[in-house]
């Protein structure tokens, strides 16, 4: 299935994608006679017994039983995750981050090969396609992050990699937008990315459940992976393309660590961190280092005010953006002491 949150009447309401059409999955359960919410949050909370329901609206719907439907063009989608309870981001390549640390003339950290790591974002700051709305500031060698996420699909604690996967409701499209300025001018007091990172997250532009996506599994001892291409594309131009199979640290394994005396919730987000060549941070570094070889000038490559920017992975969409300058943005920057 391919879970959507979608706005109408000024609510949110949760339903079903399937060829080109949303199913309100609360509306077309009651004709069923079936219960079933009308958000994320308490679909997601209903756990495997909601998740097992929703599956026999499906059913239906592809049986093409069901005639009460909406346009996709008619609606608004959001993040299919509105308000997680929490999210959190990995760092699973290892082809982005020693790339990026070559760049930068710095060796490869050890500890990446040693246990997966993570961090915490804003999760009151996410965004689903459509406009993302930056300050000054943010435009300042602003940034895209070409990452996948999964979903908690039921409570757990000490959760062992053997049996991780199983946690998972969906998976889906993650951009993590950087202000890369910001975050190395706070990087250096060594508490994370802090501003850099907690303007907004995009992810959408639905979820889709993990049996959608068995034709593209890759079983390991260390959990399940998924050859799905991801593409990233600025106004158009295609500048990034990786796999989600070349993680380096699984979903599962990062599950461990993340439920490691802590209680994971359903509609907890969890991001895989940067694909190889997914961020300007790593590729204008690279070209900067080919440039040089040339002996020719080069310059850097960011976002900007204006610009649509897409990030596409096989089996789970496109989720498309479009960056706009705030109306009353000021700078932050500009109050450094000095």
């Amino acid at each position: 299935m391919k879970l959507v949150t979608y706005h109408k009447s000024k609510k949110q309401r949760l339903g079903i994608f399937y060829n080109e059409f949303i199913y309100d999955l609360q509306t077309t359960a009651k004709k069923l006679k079936l219960d079933l919410p009308s958000t994320m949050k308490e679909f997601l909370e209903g756990e495997s017994k909601a998740m097992k329901l929703a599956q026999k609206v499906f059913d239906t719907i592809k049986n093409k039983k069901i005639k009460s439907r909406i346009k996709l063009n008619d609606v608004v989608l959001l993040a299919p995750v509105p308000d997680p309870p929490s999210m959190r981001d990995g760092y699973a390549f290892r082809q982005h981050v020693q790339t990026a640390r070559r760049n930068r003339g710095v060796e490869m950290i050890p500890e990446f090969d040693q246990y997966p790591v993570f961090y915490f974002t804003n999760h009151n700051a996410v965004y689903g396609e459509g406009t993302i709305k930056v300050e000054d500031d943010h435009l300042d060698k602003l940034d895209f992050e070409l990452e996948c996420a999964i979903v908690i699909g039921k409570k757990g604690k000490n959760i062992p990699t053997a049996k991780a996967d199983s946690y998972i409701a969906g998976y889906t499209i993650m951009n993590d937008w950087s202000a890369r300025t910001l975050q190395m001018e706070e990087m250096k007091l060594n508490l994370g990315p802090a501003k850099g990172k907690d303007f907004a997250t995009s992810i959408g532009p639905w979820l889709v459940t993990t049996d959608e996506l068995e034709q593209y599994k890759i079983e390991s001892p260390n959990g399940n992976k998924y050859d799905l291409k991801m593409i990233a594309r600025h106004n158009g131009k295609q500048v990034s393309e990786g796999n989600l199979k070349d993680m380096n640290w699984t979903f599962a394994e990062i599950i461990e660590r993340a439920s490691y005396g802590v209680t994971l919730y359903p509609g907890d987000v969890i991001g895989s961190g940067t694909v190889g060549t997914g961020c300007y941070l790593e590729l204008n570094g690279t070209w900067a280092l080919q440039s040089k070889e040339k002996g020719k000038a080069f310059t850097p490559v960011w976002l900007k005010d204006g610009d649509d920017f897409e990030l596409e992975i096989t089996g789970l969409g496109t989720l498309k953006n479009k960056i706009q300058k705030s109306k009353k943005s000021r700078s932050i920057l500009a109050k450094k002491k000095l």
